[in-house]
């Protein structure tokens, strides 16, 4: 069976100065590679799963009410295509992704989206440890520089490498959107 297109986070939030505030992010394209994405989804009518973040912090740009919590233009969910909305970093925790998934005989997912060190590497993981075959879609997704544990400041292009290292051979499969749409990648179980 078609992999299942889960996108994390695509919301207006992201593009707050908040998040940028120890340098700029990575991957100034993955909003594109990840509507390519969307759209390839879209025209073959395999099963797309949107994940909004609704924050319970009354600070957080995520928070419900307000313009942070829209998704970004293109990546409104349409009729047929689930929203998956989470208050944590995984869309699995507290969610019923796992079981719309299971129900629909889908094994494998290809995710893309923000933070890649935070709710995307998070999610990734725990799709992982549940039995998923996943596949990271690397230029899909983006981050912010930030500090390492011993205040040392890391690019965005850093801190992205280092959780694409952690994820590769153990939680997925990492890949561009190029190498995704080429049909080149068995993506399939």
């Amino acid at each position: 069976m078609a992999p299942a297109l889960l996108l994390i986070d695509l919301q207006k939030a992201i593009d707050d100065p908040y998040w940028a505030r120890e340098g700029p992010r990575n991957n100034p394209d993955a909003e594109r590679a990840a509507l390519q994405l969307l759209t390839a989804w879209r025209e073959t009518g395999r099963p797309v799963y949107h994940v909004r973040h609704d924050s319970a912090e009354p600070q957080s740009t995520y928070r419900p009410g307000q313009p942070g919590n829209e998704f970004k233009s293109g990546f409104e969910p349409r009729p047929g295509e689930d929203l998956i909305v989470k208050h944590t970093g995984s869309a699995f925790v507290g969610t019923p992704l796992e079981q719309m998934l299971r129900r629909r005989g889908l094994a494998s997912l290809v995710v893309a989206g923000v933070i890649t060190n935070n709710s995307v590497e998070t999610s990734v993981r725990h799709a992982a440890t549940l039995g998923f075959r996943v596949t990271l879609v690397e230029d899909a997704c983006f981050t912010f520089a930030r500090r390492d544990w011993n205040g040392v400041l890391r690019s965005a292009a850093e801190v992205h490498a280092m959780s694409l290292a952690n994820l590769e051979g153990e939680y997925c499969r990492v890949a561009t959107a190029a190498e995704i749409l080429s049909g080149r990648l068995e993506l399939g179980v």
